[in-house]
């Protein structure tokens, strides 16, 4: 409910009846509001970052790690309202600092890491500035998020947060990453062809 309509739009009422629970129950396990949604933030970005070291773990190289970020990113992203970061910033405080220690320590680290990797791997170019890029790809990463930029009337989440990733991946890959990008991307094309023809 909170990744649709945003969380000042939600009540404890509406949550404690979605979960088919009076609202006393509710408060006997969050003394408000806040607590809720910090909470809720704190299990979400647990299970973000369950799932990025998956995605390394399970990844062949750097560039394989990327993609299944993305396709990650785009579960996420699916039906999020990009008002969601301006509620957390504004009415949720706490939240809002949990959020932005996992972007500043969480998300810069993994991206280094993954940086780190595909210059090893050869499919980095080698000149990279590693602490650049990481602070900059983990700031352009909630672009999605400013409506000035991306208005929700015009734009999809997930697909704002692909594009910028793949821009990025294009922008740090030697010649065998971009020709290992494009292989990703058309695997990743004909998995979809062949699942619309089913």
């Amino acid at each position: 409910m909170f990744r649709q309509y945003g969380t000042r739009s939600i009540t404890m009422d509406d949550i404690a009846n979605r979960m088919g629970i009076s609202k006393k129950t509710l408060y006997a396990h969050f003394a408000d509001k806040s607590d809720l949604v910090l909470n809720v933030m704190s299990r979400h970005l647990a299970l973000i970052e369950e799932q990025c070291i998956a995605s390394r773990n399970n990844s062949e190289d750097a560039v394989g790690e990327l993609f299944l970020v993305i396709k990650m990113l785009e579960e996420k992203f699916r039906n999020m309202n990009p008002v969601v970061m301006m509620d957390l910033q504004k009415y949720h405080s706490k939240a809002f600092q949990l959020f932005e220690q996992h972007k500043n320590v969480f998300m810069v680290r993994t991206i280094r890491e993954n940086l780190e990797r595909g210059v090893k791997e050869g499919l980095y170019r080698s000149d990279l500035d590693l602490d650049i890029l990481s602070a900059f790809r983990a700031a352009s990463s909630l672009f999605c998020f400013q409506p000035e930029l991306f208005p929700m009337n015009g734009y999809d989440m997930t697909k704002v947060q692909r594009v910028l990733l793949e821009h990025f991946l294009y922008g740090v890959a030697s010649l065998k990453g971009y020709q290992l990008i494009d292989q990703y991307r058309k695997r990743i094309t004909s998995n979809k062809s062949m699942i619309y023809a089913l």
